[in-house]
């Protein structure tokens, strides 16, 4: 499983971050994330409004930071 952080560096992206690996600590479940920042690659999935993410190439949120259960959700 791939999941990307798509965001410039912003407090709501580190968020992002650390709530996702939080949660795969916690499931025990194994994924790849990775911090994409480059303004190009964030358009070309179409998002506007950082923070993103997608996992495995499809966007599942855009604008704000998600909660616990969201993540959950995906990565199930």
């Amino acid at each position: 499983m791939k999941i990307e952080i798509l965001g410039t560096g912003c407090a709501k992206c580190k968020k992002t971050k650390e709530i996702i690996e939080k949660v795969l600590a916690e499931t025990g479940k194994k994924a790849e994330v990775v911090k994409v920042e480059n303004f190009e690659t964030i358009l070309n999935y179409g998002v506007m409004i950082t923070p993103a993410v997608v996992v495995n190439g499809e966007v599942k949120l855009a604008g704000k930071v998600p909660d616990e259960k969201e993540v959950r959700k995906w990565i199930a």
